[in-house]
């Protein structure tokens, strides 16, 4: 008896369009320009059944943040199809859904409201929120002003305190101090241990995907070049490297 699918991904493509610099002369003389497309994820399949817990790895450009915000709905792939099931979906990712010139704080409601949550529920959780993260008085300044380290905590807390079905982490799990690592990994281990939520985890450490993941996928060039067992995706991935 096959398990229920969260996340199904089928034929997916997604490119960008580079502008090359253009010259004031050309400007001018309304010269054409050739713009360049890069693709970043070419023709990608895959499932993952709810529950589990799927690790991606590959070099950077690979194409792997990429895909996730694609998963996230935080744009739409060029062709291909991305299927939910209607599970709610959250993304744990620097750069990706803050208004840098609204405070912590605000960012926390905003957050909240745009992954479906009512604003008493969000109101319950803050001061939760707020502890975790750690901020201090930062909390009631802009973000704009955060460091890298304390856009993560925030980032982090609000998605492993504000928990959906589908929870979408970028590299936040490695990024901070050495103790609030830690402290996000003990909760990330918490959360995956509910059997109804489906996580995807895009990093470079392979010891962390190795001890939270129950299957890894390896991207290369936008394409998967492998997926399957934790130990032997991350053991061909090194090799790789190495080489």
């Amino acid at each position: 008896m096959s398990k229920e699918l969260a996340i199904e991904v089928k034929d997916v493509n997604i490119s960008y369009r580079i502008l090359n610099n253009i010259s004031i002369r050309s400007t001018l003389f309304h010269k054409k320009t050739r713009d360049e497309v890069f693709e970043a994820v070419k023709g990608v399949s895959f499932e993952v059944e709810k529950g589990g817990i799927l690790g991606i790895i590959g070099k950077n450009g690979s194409g792997k943040s990429t895909l996730l915000r694609s998963i996230a709905g935080v744009f739409s792939p060029n062709s291909g199809t991305i299927d939910l099931h209607g599970h709610s979906v959250s993304l744990m990712a620097l750069g990706v859904g803050f208004k840098p010139l609204l405070t912590g704080r605000a960012n926390i409601m905003l957050s909240g409201l745009l992954l479906g949550f009512k604003e008493k529920d969000i109101q319950e959780r803050m001061d939760e929120i707020i502890d975790f993260a750690e901020l201090g008085d930062f909390i009631d300044r802009p973000v704009r002003t955060y460091s890298s380290g304390m856009h993560s905590k925030l980032a982090f807390a609000i998605t492993a305190l504000l928990e959906t079905d589908i929870i979408l982490v970028d590299e936040v799990l490695s990024v901070g101090d050495e103790r609030f690592k830690k402290k996000s990994l003990t909760k990330m281990k918490e959360l995956i241990s509910d059997e109804e939520r489906t996580v995807i985890i895009v990093s470079h450490s392979m010891e962390t995907l190795s001890e939270l993941c129950n299957k890894v996928m390896w991207m290369h060039d936008g394409e998967i070049r492998q997926m399957g067992d934790p130990e032997a995706v991350l053991k061909n991935y090194a090799q790789f490297m190495r080489a």
